[in-house]
């Protein structure tokens, strides 16, 4: 039977055993404190990434993978007898990673191909299409059938957060169209989503406690949620506001993990992140 390869890159969040248990292969992207530099998920995890982000003065800056370890997966997917790669990255308007994955695949011989699809998101956005994605080739979906629904399911996907400040997200050069709340954040919880693969600012509460319920009236205004997960940055108090997404959305599984140096070290402590997927509007493809 064919098999389809899903591949992703470290910006995903997903855990490593997740990963591997899906089938999923992950290319890390860089980490950099000063003139210390890291390879995410396998030098560097989220919990060594945030102790390291209160010890250091520094503030922490990423690298896009290079093409050779694009190329190196994929070429691995060769030869374990795949018949063909979907590769998911972060979105292109936040770094270079997708170049070098396009890069890569414009090398394969053209007897394999792979497909390579802008996210357009970022953290357990990219995460949660691996997963979909990577289910669809355990079931023996095509590498057609797989793109499509990708491409579909990034629509309806929605990612939303609340970050302590913008400060990391202007250093980083990452704040699009968030540019606009920077004169008047002061002490504000700025509210952040991705919209077409760009950051932009949604809102501004004057507490963590208002931030959070913000989010929570965010998700409960939507008609249906499908699937729910939540990334943070090593939140203390975490565990409350997951108990009162339960109580609203009883029957959705909610996922929950660490914000990972990928995207933490543009948004800084005191992140949480929201991915959120509502119904189709017309029905996904088959």
């Amino acid at each position: 039977m064919a098999t389809i390869k899903i591949v992703t890159d470290s910006s995903c969040d997903l855990p490593y055993v997740t990963a591997m248990e899906h089938g999923i292969a992950i290319v890390p992207l860089t980490i950099r404190f000063g003139n210390e530099e890291f390879i995410d998920m396998v030098e560097l995890s989220p919990e060594e990434f945030w102790e390291r982000c209160k010890r250091s003065s520094t503030l922490p800056e990423t690298a896009a993978p290079s093409i050779g370890a694009f190329s190196d997966v994929f070429h691995k997917a060769v030869s374990e007898g795949h018949d063909g790669v979907v590769c998911i990255t972060l979105s292109s308007q936040l770094s270079a990673t997708h170049q070098s994955a396009l890069a890569a695949a414009e090398q394969m011989s053209v007897d394999f191909e792979v497909r390579v699809i802008d996210s357009r998101l970022a953290t357990m956005g990219v995460g949660m299409l691996a997963l979909q994605a990577s289910e669809l080739a355990q079931s023996g979906a095509s590498l057609q059938a797989i793109t499509d629904y990708v491409l579909k399911a990034r629509e309806y996907t929605y990612v939303v957060g609340m970050v302590d400040s913008l400060e990391y997200l202007r250093k980083g050069g990452r704040i699009g169209g968030a540019q606009a709340m920077l004169g008047t954040m002061l002490s504000m919880k700025p509210i952040i989503g991705i919209k077409d693969g760009v950051v932009e600012g949604r809102a501004r509460q004057r507490t963590r406690s208002r931030a959070l319920s913000y989010l929570m009236d965010l998700l409960r205004a939507e008609n249906k949620v499908t699937s729910l997960a939540i990334t943070h940055a090593m939140m203390d108090n975490v565990n409350e506001f997951i108990d009162q997404l339960k109580e609203v959305f009883p029957t959705v599984p909610i996922s929950v993990g660490y914000l990972g140096p990928v995207i933490g070290a543009h948004t800084g402590p005191g992140t949480l992140g929201i991915t959120y997927q509502t119904p189709p509007s017309t029905g996904e493809p088959s």
